[in-house]
């Protein structure tokens, strides 16, 4: 996907602690920076969490996380994670995002959220103050459930 795309981008860099032995980002610790990126992302539309579900008796929980590697990442790295909400159902958030260094597409990933009251842990409705925030965001409308 195209980097004009999406509205946000996290710039963070490789520390020591997330390299493994051959000096490449371990795997798992791109799912850390996706979750760096959610989190400033929900800031940036301006419902930083926990306020994301606040006064709405639902939270998000995360049901699908994909992470497809093209290229490694390396200690001391600046690396940009891109992340834009593609579609928005009645009841879950689906996010793209893609992870670059200068020019390199390093990374792609999915996370997929589902809204639910965590009492019954059945679904809800996606809030509308969230949606509006992130409709109002994005470059690009995400998809719509009908």
């Amino acid at each position: 996907m195209a980097r004009e795309a999406f509205a946000f981008s996290q710039r963070l860099r490789v520390r020591w602690a997330e390299v493994d032995k051959q000096n490449i980002v371990f795997n798992g610790h791109y799912l850390t920076y996706f979750d760096v990126a959610v989190t400033e992302y929900w800031r940036a539309i301006g419902l930083p969490y926990p306020e994301t579900g606040a006064g709405t008796g639902s939270e998000l929980y995360t049901v699908k996380a994909t992470v497809e590697y093209h290229r490694p990442a390396h200690y001391d790295d600046w690396l940009d994670v891109h992340i834009r909400c593609t579609r928005i159902g009645r009841s879950s958030l689906r996010f793209l995002l893609e992870i670059w260094r200068d020019d390199e597409h390093l990374v792609s990933g999915e996370l997929v959220y589902v809204n639910a009251d965590p009492a019954t842990q059945k679904s809800a409705p996606v809030p509308g103050k969230l949606v509006d925030a992130i409709v109002g965001f994005e470059r690009t409308a995400p998809e719509r459930a009908a």
